[in-house]
Formats: C-alpha cells, sequence, structure tokens
C-alpha cells in the first residue's frame, strides 16, 4: 500500500478541524464555510480554481478551496477522503487501454455534435432549391435545432446528476440517431425542422456529458486530453463535408432552378423546376449522418461495458460499487488495483443523498431533481464563485453567438460560387479545405494551455482573436483563394479556442453537480445559438454578401475575448487534483 495511502486513511472520520486558520479572509471558497481534509504529504499542490488560496498557506493538507470542493461539513471531508483515495489509485494507473476507450467513445459525442451542426448548414441551399424557403426563413431550422441542442444541455445537464453517467452516456446517441435519420423523410420544411429539434435533444447531451466522463476517469497527468477530446468536432465536419461532396452534387437539381412548390418568387412554378425525385442528395447525407450516429450508439452500449464513473457512485454513497467499477477498469488495463473497501471504510461513512429519501420511485425522483437544483446554489454562494459562473456563462453567450453567426459562411460561399458560376462540386470541395484546418486548431490548442505562462486563460484569449479576426478579414476580400484562407483562418481559431473552454468548463465544478453546471453552461451558449440564425438570416436576406453577419460574428467572439480577461488569474487548474 503506497504512502500517500497510509497517510489519508491515518486520519479519523471525524478530523475535520476548522479552516478559517489556514486561509484567511482572502481566501474566497464556491461555499459559505470550510473544513480542512487531512490528506497525503502532496496535497498541498491541489489549490482551488475556485479560490485565492496560496500554496504557502496549506502545508501538508488538502486547500479545502480544492478544484470541485464539496459543501465544507463533516460528511464532505468523508467524502472527499475517498475521491482523494480514488484519484490516486487512477493516477498510479495511469492512461490505459480503458481510459483510451473512453477517449474515443467520448470524442465521438463531440463528433456528432458538430458533425449535426455542419449537415444543417450543407443542405439548406439543395433544400431551399427544392422546397422554395424564402432566405428570410432559411434559418429556421437552425433555430430549431438549437433549441433542442438548449432543451438537451439543460435537460441532459442535470439527469447526468441525477440517473448517472452510464444512461446518458448512451441515450443521448440513440435520440440524435434517431431522429437524424427520419430528416430525410418529409417533404415540407416545418416537418424537417420539428424533426431538427428532437434530434438536438440528444445531440445537445453530447458535450456536457462526454466532457464530465472523460475529466472523472483520466489521471492527473493527462487531463490535457480533455481539451484534445474537441479534436473529433472538426474531424466530424469534415467527415460529412467528404460525405456532402460524394452524395449531393451528383443527386441535386441544377443550381439555377427554383422549387416546384416555390414561395421565393411568389409566382406559379415553372418548368423545368427542382423536383424532390432530382434532388435527393441531402437526404442521403442525412441518412449517412444519422446511421453513423447509430452506429456509434452500437459500440457504446453493445460492444463496450461502460462503468459508472466512481465519483458518481461515491457521491451516492454506493462504495462497494464504486470499487468494483475501479477494479473492472484496472483489469481492462491489465493491472492490479490494490484499493480496497477496508481503506474506503476507513475514511468513515458518507450518509448519501439515496439513503435520506423516502420510499417509492417517484418521490425519490422527483426529490433528487429538486435536490440537485437546489445544490447549484453553491455557484453562487460567495462573490469568487459568482464572478467564475457568470464570467463562463458570457463566454458562452458569446461564443455561441459568434460561431452560429460564422456558420453562415457554408451558405455565404455557396451563393458566391453561384453568382461566380463556381461548379457546386468545387463549392464542397473548399468546405472539405476549411473545415479540416480545425484539427490543428484543436492540436495547437491542447498543447497551449499546458504552457505555464499560457496556461487556459491567456491561450482561450488569443484563439477568440483569430476566429474574430478570420470574421472581419473574409469581408475584405474578394476572390476564392481569399475567401477559403480566411474562412479557414476563422475556423482554425474557432476550434481552438471552443477546445480549451470546453476542456476548461469541468474542472471550475464539483462532481457532485459537474455535470448540471456544465449543462447550465452549455445551455447559455444555446439559448444564443438559436437567437443568432434568426438574426442573421434576416440580415442575410437584406445583405446577399454576408459582410454584415460576419461582422456580427466577430463582434460577439471579441465579447468573449474581453470576457475572458475577468477570469481570476487562479484558473488554472494544470498539475492539480479535481474532486
Amino acid at each position: 500500500m503506497s504512502a500517500g495511502r497510509q497517510d489519508i486513511q491515518a486520519q479519523p472520520a471525524n478530523a475535520a478541524p476548522s479552516a478559517g486558520k489556514h486561509l484567511g479572509e482572502k481566501n474566497i471558497n464556491q461555499y459559505d464555510e470550510l473544513d480542512d481534509v487531512a490528506l497525503e504529504p502532496d496535497a498541498a499542490d491541489r489549490h482551488s480554481v475556485l479560490s485565492g488560496t496560496d500554496r504557502s498557506t496549506t502545508s501538508t493538507k488538502v486547500d479545502p478551496t480544492a478544484t470541485g470542493q464539496l459543501v465544507a461539513s463533516e460528511q464532505n471531508a468523508i467524502l472527499l477522503r475517498k475521491m482523494s483515495l480514488f484519484n490516486h489509485e487512477l493516477d498510479a494507473m495511469g492512461f490505459g487501454r480503458y481510459q483510451l476507450c473512453i477517449f474515443l467513445l467520448c470524442g465521438m459525442g463531440y463528433f456528432i455534435d458538430l458533425m449535426f451542426a455542419q449537415l444543417f448548414g450543407i443542405i439548406l441551399p439543395p433544400m431551399q432549391r427544392e422546397l422554395g424557403v424564402p432566405t428570410a426563413r432559411i434559418g429556421d431550422i437552425s433555430t430549431c435545432f438549437s433549441v433542442g441542442l438548449t432543451i438537451g444541455a439543460f435537460s441532459w445537464g442535470i439527469l447526468v446528476d441525477v440517473i448517472g453517467r452510464r444512461w446518458a452516456f448512451n441515450l443521448t446517441c440513440l435520440i440524435s440517431s434517431t431522429f437524424g435519420i427520419l430528416i430525410a423523410a418529409p417533404r415540407n420544411y416545418g416537418g424537417i425542422c420539428a424533426l431538427a429539434l428532437l434530434c438536438g435533444i440528444g445531440v445537445g447531451g453530447n458535450i456536457p456529458i462526454d466532457s464530465t466522463i472523460t475529466l472523472e476517469f483520466l489521471p492527473k497527468k493527462n487531463r490535457f486530453l480533455l481539451a484534445a477530446l474537441s479534436v473529433f468536432q472538426p474531424l466530424g465536419v469534415v467527415i460529412c463535408s467528404v460525405l456532402a461532396f460524394g452524395l449531393v452534387p451528383p443527386f441535386s437539381c441544377d443550381q439555377q432552378l427554383d422549387g416546384c412548390s416555390s414561395t421565393i418568387t411568389g409566382k406559379p412554378p415553372t418548368t423545368p423546376c427542382c423536383t424532390y425525385s432530382s434532388n435527393k442528395g441531402w437526404r442521403y447525407l442525412t441518412v449517412c449522418v444519422g446511421g453513423i450516429t447509430f452506429f456509434i450508439f452500437f459500440v457504446r452500449f453493445v460492444i463496450f461495458k461502460f462503468q459508472e464513473s466512481p465519483k458518481y457512485l461515491l457521491t451516492r454513497g454506493r462504495d462497494a460499487e464504486a470499487l468494483a467499477a475501479l477494479q473492472y477498469i484496472a483489469k481492462f488495463n491489465r493491472q492490479e488495483c490494490k484499493l480496497t473497501i477496508e481503506d474506503i471504510d476507513k475514511c468513515g461513512a458518507y450518509k448519501a443523498r439515496d439513503a435520506v429519501i423516502g420510499a417509492g420511485a417517484g418521490r425519490v425522483a422527483r426529490d433528487n431533481v429538486k435536490y440537485y437544483l437546489l445544490n447549484l446554489r453553491g455557484l453562487f454562494r460567495t462573490r469568487h464563485s459568482t464572478r467564475i459562473t457568470l464570467t463562463v456563462w458570457v463566454i458562452y453567450m458569446s461564443q455561441f453567438w459568434g460561431f452560429s453567426m460564422a456558420g453562415f459562411l457554408q451558405l455565404i460561399l455557396s451563393n458566391l460560387g453561384v453568382a461566380e458560376d463556381i461548379p457546386i462540386s468545387q463549392t464542397y470541395r473548399n468546405y472539405i479545405i476549411i473545415n479540416i484546418c480545425g484539427v490543428p486548431g484543436v492540436l495547437m490548442a491542447s498543447a497551449l494551455m499546458e504552457v505555464p505562462k499560457l496556461g487556459r486563460k491567456w491561450s482561450m484569449f488569443g484563439t477568440s482573436l483569430l476566429m474574430a479576426l478570420g470574421c472581419f478579414l473574409f469581408v475584405v476580400v474578394n476572390n476564392e483563394a481569399g475567401r477559403i484562407g480566411f474562412s479557414a483562418m476563422e475556423y482554425f481559431g474557432q476550434s481552438a479556442f471552443n477546445s480549451i473552454v470546453y476542456g476548461t468548463t469541468p474542472e471550475l465544478f464539483p462532481a457532485q453537480f459537474r455535470g448540471s453546471a456544465c449543462g447550465f453552461a452549455a445551455t447559455t451558449g444555446r439559448i444564443m445559438s438559436f437567437i443568432a440564425p434568426q438574426i442573421g438570416a434576416r440580415v442575410l436576406a437584406d445583405d446577399p454578401t454576408g459582410k454584415t453577419v460576419l461582422y456580427l460574428a466577430g463582434a460577439g467572439v471579441l465579447v468573449s475575448s474581453a470576457a475572458v480577461l475577468f477570469l481570476p488569474r487562479d484558473v488554472e487548474a494544470r498539475g492539480k487534483e479535481v474532486f
């Protein structure tokens, strides 16, 4: 047994002296009051993202303002000791086969997120021609999808803390795939928009759920991979673009034709017109994207045996199940788990919420949801935690506004291609060139956030400026090469910026409601992502060049840049323990 674990066990279950002497008044935590949690000697390295605590004040005790610290009490001191045991076991185990599978499968959630977003951008031009959708209403499908994403982010963010990680992990993919395939069926715009909303409910849960799961299984030294998850987003965009290149141009009607039920001109349809039978390419594409998503669900649910997060199980008082999950992970990694149930029991008895609630499944469900909603008050319990929470929300809102407006770049490029008589196959080829630039953007961001003098904060600031600059420069060029170049620059910066934001957010919140907090942050962003397409579509109808839309996109991203500067200096969690 390691010395670190012995030090933890040496503390009696009721050892929780007051923290006031160690912290001082300037050290503000997310919660009202704190108790020290005596742990192993290297715990001084673990100061909190949610406090201003200095390492010199902590000696050999876990700084009670450690990242993700729970409400200070005897019960939570016990829970933290148990979590620290599991953290040490995961760190000793290292990054093994199980963590690789988790990284890849959670990455598929990120992959699905932007694959569907790209899908709705790509199918707009051929769908508009066939169905005769007015330009002022073309943003409806993006708005409906974004409403679904918002509902999904909010609902799944809470459910992942109530029903557990495992079911949420699988159900999101099943919902996304089912309604994604069905989008190909309707022959009217309203039906397609309704299915896009339902599809979005599944897709919207992916990022808050998958980032939460990945963080809770990664060893401390490998947490940079949380940001690297975002590399799957541009890959999803690229795969969707490649499929579109192969399916849409060969099975699309002529770009100059109106729909046979055209409402764009307000006149009776002409002959020839864009018919259903001559324009099936975009429908084939939606079936392929939905089919890929169903395959991912099949791998997650049938092939891979996903273990419930041990940290989630600990918060529910299910210590034996948490240990069994850890032992399975060790066996999967071809290693030995040295932790025993006796080690865990020595930390004390944690009275979980499950044990407090009375009998009755309906009552349990209602009380659990109410409990977790009330528990989220911890996000605003001190000035310091309120500052972080609100700043993160502003970053998400302005970030989502920016890339939702920038999402019109696909339609702008398509419209410019028609005006300049550029072949449709060449336009779709350009989509691939632009979107593949997101992959090196994410890889660069994953490296930058681990550089000590840059870290999370300044990496976010720099990459957001790059994204905004790409939007502004696009409007000043008047040739195809320039438009491709600055579109690629915008997407490079967007992918890098998003990866750092998504990778940093879970580090700021405790395991007890980490999923809910990430879901709430994503919800604030999703709200802007269904407002932006409505405004953008109307602006684009008045200014088909797209210049105004891109100015609005760049301005929104600059708000994110400014908000990043308001983050406290102690947001860096590099090399620190997360509870």
